[in-house]
């Protein structure tokens, strides 16, 4: 079977919230999409998956999953599970909406107001190791070229000036 066919939302029973439904995107595969007007500052869906250990991280990140997000010292939460549409959001250097942590709980934010229909991205915020790896595909006009966190998009520019 096709990767692209079994990583589908169809393929996966995938549900939408009343915030959010999953289609594809113009960013990089399969993206995240405001259901309905949603206004700033609001709660536009949980991050949610399994709370693992630094240990476990390290291991499924070895084994390159890329849903996992940092919530403490000795915790992380792994967002590749088929209940959790918001791992479908898309990097952005413009984003329309950020990750907050509260405890054990992500929640994605929203930046501005969000028409419906309109993709949801955040920054991922990664640092500065191996970014080279981690190219971004957003296509905004102020696009870095790199899934780096914001405090660092001078850096990265200054290394790859774009003409």
């Amino acid at each position: 079977m096709d990767s692209s066919v079994a990583d589908s939302p169809a393929a996966q029973n995938i549900e939408t919230t009343d915030n959010v439904v999953v289609r594809q995107s113009g960013i990089h595969g399969t993206g995240a999409f405001a259901r309905r007007n949603l206004a700033k500052g609001s709660q536009v869906i949980e991050y949610v998956g399994e709370i693992i250990s630094k240990g476990e991280s390290a291991q499924r990140i070895d084994a390159d999953n890329e849903f996992i997000f940092t919530l403490d010292d000795e915790h992380d939460l792994d967002g590749k599970v088929p209940w959790n549409p918001a791992r479908f959001i898309n990097h952005s250097c413009t984003p329309s909406c950020e990750a907050e942590v509260d405890g054990h709980r992500v929640w994605i934010i929203a930046l501005r107001d969000i028409k419906a229909g309109e993709e949801l991205s955040f920054n991922y915020g990664y640092d500065l190791v191996d970014y080279r790896e981690h190219p971004c595909r957003c296509g905004t006009p102020d696009c870095v070229g790199f899934m780096v966190a914001e405090e660092y998009f001078d850096r990265v520019r200054q290394a790859h000036p774009r003409g």
